[in-house]
């Protein structure tokens, strides 16, 4: 990244690095804090001998063989050496040898450990990694014939991660996990790491965290580790959250939201082809106010919202227009000259307010065009339907019609939707149905086009669950139809919602977040009573359940090895939200969404 002063300074980095920086800082804002060019670190660089360069990287073999070279090439006028995780002692000595034998020692102006080995998409919410997600993705925990030596380094990835949050969280947590799971594997070897950091008082990253401070201080958070395999149905749920359906239907990543439109037909004359779709990417972010107070709204609200935004500004605009055109006042008339001295300084206002003005314009177009989008998946793919029927065969209601005339409707979603949909079923259901049942549903699936391996996977995932034990509940009855949307929508909204259900949501919680909030407020209860305690400040690990602390958390982690979605993140805002001075992070191995986690089930589940 390049910093105009009276030098430049350049940046470089990995893929690592700019995914971590990408959702937290914008061009613009790299900009005005002086850096004005940003490079990958593999590309091919130019000398640039009178600017310093910021490197932020992973501590790889190729990244550092890569900056002993740029030393060799005295590509900079000095060098600030940032590694994303922890560096070892050898490699920092061969940028040390690279340093001497280029003679660039005094260049090299500092090294840092930045412990930043994670991904910040929300102020409440992180992932592990984006690059080489599938080396700690859902898939690579739960592979039949994984090795010890790999599920080793898959457990010791993630911890790396955790470890580098909570030494940038600057707390050492107290643990909570469930036993006989890859979470448990995560616990033990995250409490042996900060432990050892701890141990160490001249190198201790938790300084003024020390053992005898905070030993019983009851401000320290709660980690609560979670398996994926809690709670399989959620991730492949339809969901009806503007943030959660964007990320489910659109091309979602990193916050930023990829949109194909189409240009319509080239008038030109017979035989005519319709144009190249161009492509559209926009940014949501917390700077974004539409999108921070609507992005956990059901969407026929956030429909609405957009529509009351632009009527809101085209009321301005009008008032603009209309003091303008009084301003061409002709006449001497006392009265037209009063009137003007009145409306000048209205104008005035009015242009001072125009940038304000301009940027809400740029928001609405923004959410128009993404909630458009979102729109005609929901109407194309009949969402609303799989969503409301889907909540209730998780929360044990009677259905209204029956599932094998859902999925054999031929205008009713993708065979991914009706894949997605018979899975919840059959996750949820307390008893398997009968082999002949069983036959009848998966003819049905082959005919609307579906692949059955994820359903394969299941099975065997449903057989062990069931030994281990009895599957996750998801609370009542959660959505209550107000009438078709067309009653909501007035004639002049941009957003044609005939025929899609306006659904209230109400209020219930996940699984994860009903662990959470067992644990959280100390409660006992069968599901999380027998889950390990560990806490890293005491002297003597030990293996037990019971916590020593009996007060409620103020703050808590929770994160869900072998990945998350923003359902169970949006839930969790939602149940903290009652609880006054009381914070969550949600945090996941990986982010995805109910198609890249039906190919990892599909994946799992090929003989």
């Amino acid at each position: 990244m390049c910093l105009m002063l009276k030098t430049a300074l350049e940046n470089q980095y990995g893929r690592f690095g700019q995914d971590i920086i990408s959702p937290l800082l914008s061009v613009k804002e790299l900009r005005d804090m002086g850096i004005t060019l940003h490079l990958l670190l593999h590309s091919d660089r130019d000398p640039i001998p009178d600017v310093p360069a910021v490197y932020f990287v992973m501590p790889t073999e190729e990244n550092i063989d890569r900056m002993c070279q740029d030393l060799r090439n005295q590509l900079y006028e000095s060098y600030y050496l940032n590694f994303i995780s922890a560096i070892s002692r050898s490699k920092l000595e061969d940028i040390a040898n690279a340093a001497l034998a280029a003679n660039a020692v005094p260049q090299v102006a500092k090294v840092f450990d930045q412990y930043l080995n994670f991904i910040t998409l929300e102020d409440d919410m992180f992932v592990l990694c984006n690059q080489n997600k599938e080396l700690v993705s859902y898939r690579a925990i739960n592979r039949p014939d994984i090795t010890d030596t790999e599920m080793e380094t898959v457990m010791d990835t993630i911890v790396d991660s955790l470890f580098c949050f909570f030494v940038t969280l600057g707390a050492v947590p107290i643990i909570r996990c469930s036993r006989g799971t890859a979470a448990e594997m995560v616990a033990v070897k995250l409490d042996k790491k900060l432990r050892e950091n701890l141990r160490d008082a001249r190198n201790s990253l938790f300084t003024g965290d020390t053992l005898g401070a905070g030993q019983f201080s009851f401000q320290r958070p709660l980690l609560v580790l979670v398996d994926r395999n809690i709670d399989l149905a959620t991730p492949l749920h339809h969901t009806w959250t503007y943030q959660a359906l964007v990320h489910d239907v659109l091309d979602f990543h990193l916050n930023r939201v990829n949109l194909e439109e189409s240009s319509g037909l080239e008038s030109s004359p017979a035989g005519a082809r319709p144009k190249r779709k161009s492509k559209k990417s926009y940014d949501l972010t917390p700077v974004d106010k539409f999108w921070q107070k609507h992005k956990g709204s059901p969407f026929p609200e956030v429909a609405e919202s957009v529509q009351q935004e632009l009527e809101s500004y085209r009321a301005q605009e009008d008032e603009v227009k209309r003091l303008k055109s009084i301003m061409g006042l002709e006449g001497e008339d006392e009265g037209a000259i009063s009137m003007l001295s009145d409306n000048t300084a209205k104008l005035t206002s009015a242009v001072s307010s125009l940038p304000e003005l301009l940027e809400k314009k740029r928001l609405i177009d923004l959410h128009t065009n993404v909630a458009t989008a979102v729109l005609e998946h929901i109407k194309a793919r009949k969402l609303d339907v799989y969503f409301e029927y889907e909540e209730k065969i998780m929360s044990k209601t009677t259905l209204d019609k029956s599932l094998l005339d859902v999925i054999s409707d031929p205008d009713a979603g993708t065979p991914e939707d009706k894949m997605r949909l018979f899975l919840i079923y059959y996750i949820s259901a307390q008893q398997a149905p009968s082999e002949a049942d069983l036959e009848q549903y998966k003819k049905a699936l082959t005919d609307a086009g579906c692949n059955l391996d994820p359903l394969q996977y299941i099975k065997q995932w449903k057989a062990f669950a069931k030994m281990a034990s009895a599957p996750a509940s998801y609370g009542n009855t959660t959505t209550k139809s107000m009438g078709l949307l067309s009653r909501v929508m007035n004639t002049g909204s941009q957003f044609v919602m005939e025929g899609v259900k306006n659904l209230v949501l109400k209020q219930q919680n996940l699984p994860v977040t009903r662990i959470l909030d067992n644990l959280m407020e100390m409660k006992s209860n069968p599901e999380t009573d027998d889950f390990r305690y560990f806490d890293p400040k005491m002297l003597r690990g030990n293996d037990s359940s019971v916590p020593r602390n009996k007060n409620p958390f103020q703050e808590a982690i929770v994160f869900v090895v072998g990945g998350g979605n923003y359902i169970e993140y949006q839930n969790l805002v939602d149940y903290i939200k009652g609880k006054q001075g009381k914070h969550i992070l949600y945090g996941c191995s990986e982010l995805f969404n109910a198609t890249q986690f039906i190919k990892q089930l599909s994946q799992l589940g090929q003989k």
